[in-house]
């Protein structure tokens, strides 16, 4: 998958109320929306490399939405708006081998009248739910974890997973 905007490169100065990051690139310091609103646990160290995109749009409040930060190595993205779109990319290029060569992909499925998982993926006689988090709490150089902070949303969708797996589902 490929970002619709060029990456620019740049240094964390640091993050704040949330929704915003200070950035250095180059010389100068710009400020650049934070569009991940959880604690970020583990990425947010002064001087980490990140990646930002810029946006001319005269509308917006801030020109700068900070996209990726480089932690331990890797390469974390932060930008929520992403996660499905990367899946979808995945999935419908085979890049997952464990649901490669799928028979159908299904976005946004309930799965009770309360749960609605990201991905249906239809495997022959299989169906496969998938749940797409965004991960960020990097601890350990090989290792992503969720949740990066208490959350009982990621929690219900944990247990839902739970109870499809009971009713034949992967």
């Amino acid at each position: 998958m490929e970002f619709t905007k060029p990456l620019i490169k740049g240094k964390l100065i640091k993050r704040y109320k949330r929704f915003f990051t200070d950035v250095k690139i180059g010389k100068e310091i710009v400020t650049a929306h934070c569009p991940n609103t959880g604690s970020m646990k583990g990425l947010l160290d002064e001087g980490n490399e990140v990646y930002v995109t810029k946006n001319d749009d005269p509308k917006r409040k801030l020109k700068y939405t900070l996209e990726i930060i480089k932690v331990k190595k890797n390469l974390v993205g932060v930008n929520t708006h992403f996660a499905n779109k990367i899946v979808i990319h995945g999935l419908s290029n085979n890049l997952v081998k464990e649901v490669a060569n799928n028979d159908s992909i299904k976005p946004e499925v309930f799965f009770d009248k309360e749960t609605r998982f990201d991905f249906l993926v239809k495997k022959g006689k299989q169906k496969i739910f998938l749940e797409v988090k965004n991960v960020t709490l990097f601890r350990d150089e090989k290792i992503a974890e969720f949740p990066d902070s208490v959350t009982n949303r990621g929690s219900k969708h944990l247990k839902t997973l739970v109870t499809a797996m009971k009713k034949g589902f992967k």
